[in-house]
């Protein structure tokens, strides 16, 4: 499994560290919350764990093998809080289909049911999605890339009640296949599925 041990970061811009100490160890089989106020590094520490940014000290391991950047990043499918931000394609499925020379029509369709999107119209721009739709758009991008672990940062942020059901629904699906870390200031809104839960605090994990 993932874990992280004594992960100290502190970027040059900061007045204190922004992670230190930080220790993390991953179920199987559970959901990992970190909940926290805007600012108390929790993206910060989903662009850590998924390669995206360095550290200073401490260790990331899976299955007990140290990993280095390149190799968090090949493990990890990280899913930010406005994934609106970051499509590049031109529709729906030039985006699912970049990086995937050899992506089958099966399993682009595969993909689309997981995430309750395979009735979409493929040929429409992505920033033309709605809001939910932007969000399963891309979590089916991360999983065309079969990550090991999921990260998603805010996935339920600016949703209305009944889309961010449909997205914890789509999480509680993918949890037996996935290792997932949400990083959220709703954490009530997970107390139905199996968590484990952390507080993120002056750069520490507190659990809950």
């Amino acid at each position: 499994m993932l874990s992280l041990k004594n992960i100290y970061y502190h970027p040059s811009t900061a007045e204190k560290p922004i992670l230190r100490d930080l220790c993390l160890k991953f179920k199987t089989g559970k959901i990992t919350i970190v909940r926290g106020p805007s600012g108390s590094g929790k993206t910060t520490l989903v662009e850590i764990i998924s390669g995206l940014s360095g550290y200073q000290k401490g260790e990331i391991t899976w299955l007990n093998k140290t990993l280095n950047a390149r190799q968090r990043r090949w493990l990890c499918g990280l899913v930010f809080q406005f994934p609106e931000r970051y499509f590049l394609g031109l529709s729906v499925a030039q985006e699912l289909r970049l990086g995937h020379k050899r992506l089958t029509t099966e399993e682009l369709i595969s993909t689309l049911t997981k995430v309750g999107l395979i009735n979409l119209d493929l040929k429409k721009p992505p920033e033309s999605l709605s809001g939910g739709q932007q969000r399963r758009l891309a979590i089916a991008v991360q999983l065309l890339r079969s990550p090991k672990v999921l990260l998603l940062d805010e996935p339920t942020a600016g949703l209305d009640w009944s889309v961010r059901k449909g997205i914890i629904e789509l999480i509680a699906k993918l949890k037996d296949k996935q290792t997932i870390l949400i990083v959220t200031h709703e954490p009530e809104l997970f107390k139905n599925l199996n968590t484990d839960n952390y507080k993120l605090h002056n750069g520490q994990l507190i659990p809950q």
